[in-house]
């Protein structure tokens, strides 16, 4: 039973988004939690990560460089294994509640093997609240 399970459809458009810059709308069931939000590349990811740290000191300056590489490592990597779901202008609903964070542009990185179920589209509240 070690064996960590994921779902075979779900990984298919990670490497889809990984291998050919492919973005998708999705929403996803983790533990209890909806996350929703824009499937991204691992390289992507990293980069928005890494632009993060860019106008820092020389610590952020060298962990910008670094997330970086990572991307680049992951983007020529020849593993077609997906184990990691990256998505950006994430939005996390836990409950009824409203998202947190309910605003910005945030960067979410999740295991393939704790997503519990998935639809396509993401959740956007509506404009007007009653």
């Amino acid at each position: 039973m070690g064996l960590e399970s994921k779902d075979s459809i779900l990984e298919f458009f990670v490497q889809a988004a990984n291998k050919h810059d492919f973005t998708l709308d999705i929403t996803l069931n983790v533990n209890g939690a909806v996350v929703s939000g824009t499937l991204v590349s691992a390289k992507d990811y990293f980069d928005a990560l890494s632009e993060n740290f860019e106008d820092g000191s020389d610590v952020a300056q060298k962990v910008s460089e670094e997330l970086a590489k990572a991307g680049e490592t992951v983007e020529e990597s020849s593993n077609s294994d997906a184990n990691f779901i990256h998505l950006k202008n994430t939005k996390v609903y836990c409950g009824d509640s409203k998202p947190t964070p309910s605003k910005g542009k945030i960067l979410w990185r999740g295991k393939l093997s704790e997503v519990d179920g998935f639809f396509l589209g993401k959740i956007s509240e509506s404009k007007s609240s009653k």
